[in-house]
């Protein structure tokens, strides 16, 4: 048995305590907000984030950063946080611990991704990412799931397959750090795309093209990073981007269905409550295309009906009309064929 921490006492966060807890480790899951955690003292449930799922015994709720304490340490917080988070844990941390990000998205005006951020913060310490389809209510609940961990250092990747391995819950390991971190990251574009485009009240035809051609310029920019073509064919790639466009628990989708139903992005961003990540990652990966010159289509038209009052009907109109193209172009693929 290992000791291990979770800081980050959102869905996620709770999700992965319980994982390890089933995976029999003791663990404390480290929140900043002293009436939720005790709450999930109280009633051995987290009511705001994950309700109806007890806490058993060997997780420990807390707010004490004393706690984070840990063999492994599950860093689960949004993904804009992941710099400040780091800053504030480090000085508590165990020397050679394991940090295991399972954020998604890339960090704003840098572009860095996520393990590059905390590389910088937590120079000392091993990392590994932790990512594919997989919400946490279902993972809460322990409904079969397969997810894929990454690491430069596979070792460093295989000791979070054994650590967090269940009958339910299937690890697989990869070495293509890149890849995952990309595919993870904007999976959650598509994932709004596909929302507003439900808003809208499209078809089934409609929906099996924006996301099919929502992978083909994910690709185009993950491997344009340094990531590996397969990847995106694997769980951190087409599995995430399928369970993010279509799960009721994806809050992209349901950002976007509000947006493609004629409502404001403030106005969805006060409904939803919670951190709608495909917002933040669109600005951020609408800047990089730019910068590297890869076409990134339905990312670009996004942009425009998120932040510059393009209608998703004029957006949609726009897509469907652009240049003609063959499917597997080479040049396309690598971004020179706008």
């Amino acid at each position: 048995m290992k000791k291990t921490a979770v800081y980050g006492a959102g869905s996620w966060g709770t999700a992965i305590a319980l994982l390890l807890a089933r995976a029999g480790h003791q663990v404390s899951l480290i929140g900043r907000n002293q009436e939720k955690i005790n709450t999930m003292k109280n009633r051995r449930e987290n009511t705001y984030y994950l309700p109806g799922v007890t806490l058993p015994d060997m997780i420990m709720p807390s707010i004490d950063l004393q706690d984070i304490d840990a063999d492994v340490v599950f860093l689960s917080v949004p993904s804009h946080t992941v710099r400040e988070s780091c800053r504030l844990i480090k000085p508590f941390l165990r020397p050679n611990c394991i940090i295991v990000n399972t954020a998604k998205g890339l960090e704003e005006k840098t572009y860095l991704r996520l393990s590059q951020v905390i590389a910088q913060e937590l120079p000392d310490h091993p990392l590994a990412v932790l990512s594919g389809p997989s919400h946490a209510e279902e993972v809460g609940k322990d409904v079969v799931t397969a997810v894929v961990v990454a690491a430069q250092d596979i070792k460093t990747a295989e000791t979070v397959q054994d650590l967090i391995m269940t009958p339910k819950f299937r690890v697989y390991t990869n070495h293509d750090l890149i890849g995952v971190e990309m595919g993870g990251a904007l999976k959650n574009i598509i994932a709004l795309c596909t929302g507003i485009l439900e808003g809208m009240n499209p078809r089934d035809n409609t929906r099996a093209a924006l996301i099919t051609r929502g992978l083909a310029e994910i690709t185009r920019l993950g491997v344009a990073m340094g990531g590996k073509l397969e990847t995106f064919y694997g769980l951190a790639g087409i599995g995430d981007l399928i369970v993010t466009c279509s799960s009721s628990h994806s809050r992209n989708l349901r950002a976007g269905r509000a947006l493609g139903a004629g409502k404001s992005l403030d106005e969805v961003l006060k409904e939803v409550g919670m951190v709608v990540e495909g917002v933040r990652i669109t600005k951020i990966a609408y800047e990089l295309s730019q910068r590297l010159n890869i076409a990134m289509p339905i990312t670009e038209k996004a942009y425009n009906v998120l932040f510059n009052n393009l209608s998703p009907h004029e957006a949609l109109v726009e897509l469907m009309m652009r240049g003609k193209k063959h499917e597997t172009e080479v040049r396309e693929f690598l971004g020179k064929g706008q």
